[in-house]
């Protein structure tokens, strides 16, 4: 197999994966890779070439071609690359890959991501799953792919990459301030097969390692708090000013008035008081993994 045999295989591969299909309710999303579908279309046709024949050397089938011209598939970097270099675009196809990345996930996690993105301090407790900003890819593969009714093939995959996208939070400099607090029992479920649990529980321990991050274990056999209700997300930003949420308290509706802040700045508070210290909490979660 030649080089570019193998390049294009692997274009190939990369295409037909699930998770690019583009969310016809997202309406910044849609008009973002129709107009970058709509370039690559006309460059193209200026080149005088067929779908076929660019399929062909970028390494996609004529098909997919016309569905990221169309503006029905988000392009991969890698896609943008190959077809600027084939088209001699000098750099402007490539460029346009800035705005298809803002839009490569579900709307709702966007706009998360840009707020904790933001944030100088985080603090998140979790009732039930361990939090998606700590969670492995096969872990947050196995949670999303329980539900009932199940997530399609390509939704599935859009939220696993938008979760783990979540996680560059931790790669800031200068890094936020990010506190958690987790429930034993989500701890002790394990979620996709022991394989997959054991690394979820490793990763717990090299996150809570950081120096910016301060994990905490809620144990199960302690006396009720103001999370059982659900979980609680608080983001302060460097103006000074808050968002936060709550499943219970609010209806996981985000709030910013300065009175109900104050209630959800008291109940984490709390709950962080109540939670194991962080050291014996790292401690706790080596445990389990000798329990293993």
């Amino acid at each position: 197999m030649t080089a570019v045999e193998a390049e294009a295989g692997r274009l190939k591969g990369e295409a037909d994966e699930p998770g690019w299909e583009v969310d016809p309710d997202d309406e910044w999303g849609v008009a973002v890779i129709t107009t970058v579908g709509r370039q690559l279309k006309l460059r193209r046709e200026a080149a005088g070439m067929r779908a076929a024949e660019f399929g062909r050397v970028v390494g996609y089938g004529e098909d997919m071609v016309y569905k990221i011209e169309g503006g029905k598939r988000i392009p991969r970097q890698e896609f943008l690359d190959k077809a600027d270099e084939v088209l001699e675009a000098g750099g402007l196809i490539a460029a346009a890959w800035e705005d298809v990345k803002k839009v490569r996930y579900p709307r709702s996690v966007r706009q998360l991501g840009k707020l904790e993105g933001k944030a100088v301090e985080i603090g998140v407790y979790e009732c039930n799953i361990i939090a998606g900003l700590l969670q492995t890819p096969d872990h947050a593969r196995a949670v999303i792919g329980a539900a009932q009714p199940p997530y399609s093939p390509d939704d599935m995959e859009r939220m696993v990459a938008a979760r783990l996208a979540r996680q560059s939070v931790f790669e800031r400099d200068p890094a936020p301030s990010i506190h958690f607090v987790l429930e034993e029992a989500p701890l002790r479920r394990r979620v996709g097969g022991t394989m997959v649990w054991r690394r979820q529980l490793e990763h717990l321990l090299e996150v809570g390692r950081l120096h910016s991050v301060w994990l905490q274990v809620m144990p199960t056999d302690t006396e009720p708090h103001p999370g059982l209700d659900g979980r609680i997300e608080l983001l302060k930003f460097p103006d000074g000013t808050a968002v936060g949420r709550s499943d219970g308290k609010f209806n996981g509706r985000p709030v910013s008035d300065p009175r109900q802040l104050r209630i959800l700045e008291l109940r984490y508070g709390t709950i962080r008081a109540q939670a194991l210290p962080p050291r014996e909490s790292l401690a706790f979660i080596e445990e389990l993994l000798g329990e293993a």
